[in-house]
């Protein structure tokens, strides 16, 4: 993520490929200053209404949705904002293992899903150990604002905050710059009640939170044998401490000399879609990661291409080396 790409409009910087764990908020838009983080920014009106009030603020907005991205860029290109920058993933992973601690100033969640079904508790953004996070990645003036038309994940938010006793909590009428997005502007044309709560922390966390991805040297394994010998597949699952790595699928190359394995690696709240190739070489076939999709190298992506090479052996060819 810290490779700059200028746009065709010239006005928005992209940032593509390459994530670094800990990202220096300077790197990514090449000046110091307070940053605002945005988790799940829609269709990216407050972003940008954010951006253009604050110029003297950096600010990041992540989504999920690919889709959700590309609006965003579109948005920012269009009303020419400069300031802004925007990461497709996880929330949690860029607050948790990209961030350094005390580099953010706000943290801002406008309208998140409210997973209302009990059975899904779990996946809400908003819970204890989230807040327990952000008091170490919150600059001491920092602060989180939420703000929901959902009352129960509203309130649910506000008992996992109190159960940490980490903060101060403040619940207000919603800032007008909140009820910029298209669910604010919903709800209020429906004359629903919108519920918005300022986070102050009090002091942090005695938990650390160190960076649970880390990036490490890329692996290859050289084997010997006959790749037009290898034959049927099925996949296959493997778990290791902090994650799992899937072998998806195998198919050949139109030639018949290559091998390419589709694989998918979580780890932490980091998923990632791969491809590992066996093709050969001089020295007999070569198995490491086809240059495609940019991985972020992790332990999880180097144990990827260990495991295409246990597969091949196991299918009788002969490991020669295999660099880990």
């Amino acid at each position: 993520m810290n490779t700059p790409m200028d746009s065709p409009a010239g006005s928005v910087r992209l940032w593509t490929h390459e994530l670094a764990f800990p990202l220096t908020p300077a790197t990514i838009f090449g000046r110091e200053a307070p940053l605002g983080l945005e988790i799940g920014f829609g269709n990216g009106a407050f972003l940008v209404d954010f951006a253009r009030r604050h110029p003297d603020w950096n600010f990041l907005g992540v989504e999920i949705a690919a889709a959700s991205i590309d609006r965003g860029v579109r948005r920012l290109r269009r009303e020419g904002i400069s300031n802004a920058r925007l990461y497709c993933g996880n929330g949690r992973l860029i607050l948790w293992d990209t961030l350094p601690e005390e580099s953010v100033h706000r943290i801002v969640v406008n309208f998140p899903d409210p997973w209302p079904k009990e059975k899904h508790e779990g996946r809400r953004l908003l819970q204890s150990e989230f807040f327990e996070l952000a008091t170490r990645r919150l600059h001491p003036s920092g602060e989180i604002w939420l703000t929901t038309d959902h009352p129960d994940y509203f309130d649910f938010a506000v008992s996992q905050a109190e159960a940490t006793g980490l903060y101060e909590i403040h619940i207000e009428a919603a800032p007008s710059e909140t009820l910029q997005t298209k669910y604010a502007e919903k709800w209020q044309s429906m004359d629903l009640e919108i519920h918005h709560a300022k986070f102050i922390p009090l002091e942090k966390s005695p938990r650390d939170f160190c960076p649970r991805v880390k990036e490490v040297p890329v692996a290859h394994a050289r084997l010997q044998g006959d790749l037009s010998q290898v034959g049927s597949f099925q996949k296959e699952s493997h778990a290791f401490e902090g994650g799992h790595v899937v072998l998806l699928e195998a198919s050949r190359s139109l030639d018949g000399d290559r091998i390419t394995f589709e694989v998918i690696v979580e780890e932490a709240d980091l998923r990632q879609a791969l491809l590992v190739e066996a093709r050969p070489c001089q020295t007999g076939i070569y198995v490491g990661l086809k240059h495609f999709g940019a991985p972020v190298q992790t332990r999880g992506v180097r144990l990827a291409v260990v495991k295409v090479a246990d597969w091949l052996e196991s299918r009788g060819m002969i490991l020669m080396e295999r660099v880990e």
